[in-house]
């Protein structure tokens, strides 16, 4: 195995890591995967460490005169893409378990990381139906139900325009959540009778961290304390910024006069 072969392989496993942590795969997946990936390729000695925001991979033959070769990576804007992560951890047991070159899976892993995200209009669509069925969940009637439909889709809208602008989750989560309270308010006025609760639990239900929290607990389970300790605190933080972003409105509206 030559030096040159060495390094194309933890620039593989690397990548394939990377991929599954913009994903928002769990930490002791990531780790696992890049391992899978090196022991397939006949590296005895690998050590992989990682965290929420980085990788750390070092790989070693083991020979008198092989070098040891370690690489960090920076993970940056990460995302949930559950199809990704899935295909993913498929092409590294596909990969152990077959003659691919590391050419072929670097290939398989640019055709993955290339692929294009559910249209926006699938994406609306589901906010939408999420946001229908927890006001229904919640003692919401067929006027509520509609309305949540509407107040949800313009969410999700202000949500994505935030995003745009490059501010960070903790803005944009609280200035969306506190569009949703708006609205629900002010459609409650427009169309008396109507409770605003369901409307603005309905509108909120997209941002709550479910997956962050899901993965902490797996990531805790498995041994990975810090990583697991990161996630929680990720998911407090959403959790927080939904509540003031609610919070605030209600409390706004109350001191201006309003009635709820």
């Amino acid at each position: 195995m030559d030096k040159a072969y060495q390094k194309k392989v933890l620039i593989l496993a690397l990548y394939a890591g990377e991929l599954m942590m913009k994903n928002g795969a769990e930490i002791y997946r990531v780790e696992d995967t890049i391992v899978r990936i090196c022991k397939a390729c006949r590296i005895p000695y690998v050590e992989c460490f990682a965290t929420g925001t980085g990788i750390f991979l070092s790989l070693d033959k083991g020979g008198d005169d092989d070098d040891v070769y370690t690489f960090i990576k920076r993970i940056h804007n990460t995302s949930t893409d559950l199809m990704k992560i899935s295909q993913i951890n498929n092409f590294s047991r596909q990969f152990s378990s077959t003659d691919l070159s590391v050419e072929e899976g670097m290939d398989i892993l640019r055709s993955i990381d290339q692929q294009k995200p559910y249209p926006k209009a699938i994406r609306f669509l589901g906010a939408g139906l999420v946001g229908l069925a927890f006001c229904f969940m919640f003692g919401g009637g067929w006027k509520e139900c509609l309305l949540s439909l509407f107040v949800v889709l313009g969410t999700h809208f202000i949500s994505g325009v935030i995003g745009r602008l490059q501010f960070n989750q903790f803005i944009r989560i609280f200035l969306s959540c506190g569009f949703a309270t708006a609205a629900s308010i002010l459609l409650s006025y427009v169309i008396p009778g109507i409770l605003i609760s369901p409307m603005i639990i309905a509108s909120v239900t997209i941002f709550l961290p479910g997956v962050s929290i899901t993965n902490s607990a797996r990531d805790l389970l498995s041994g990975q304390t810090l990583a697991g300790m990161a996630k929680a605190t990720e998911a407090m933080i959403i959790a927080v910024a939904i509540a003031v972003g609610v919070g605030l409105v209600l409390q706004l509206w109350q001191i201006s006069g309003g009635v709820l």
